[in-house]
């Protein structure tokens, strides 16, 4: 099993763009075959090392998540809009 942890800082970090850009990701959960498991996180603190959102998901195997990476809903509808309201995002893909 794969987990694949992407950490979102947002230009806007309001609450509610928070609280959107969370909504926008979990719209993965049900139109993305590979997903075995999503969640998303907002951040309380918001310090200056704080990232805003965190995504994690679960796929069966490193075959999965390239297909998740290529995936038609995640690329023409989550993609365009986290590189829209990102300033910056780190990622790790772990085997678990």
């Amino acid at each position: 099993m794969i987990k694949h942890v992407v950490c979102f800082k947002l230009k806007d970090n309001s609450p509610e763009k928070c609280a959107e850009a969370k909504a926008v990701l979990l719209g993965m959960r049900g139109n993305v075959p590979q997903l075995r498991d999503i969640t998303v996180d907002v951040d309380f603190l918001h310090s200056e090392r704080s990232c805003d959102v965190m995504l994690t998901v679960f796929v069966d195997d490193a075959a999965a998540l390239e297909a998740y990476q290529k995936d038609p809903y995640h690329c023409g509808t989550v993609k365009p809009y986290m590189h829209a309201v990102r300033s910056a995002s780190v990622a790790i893909d772990a085997e678990v």
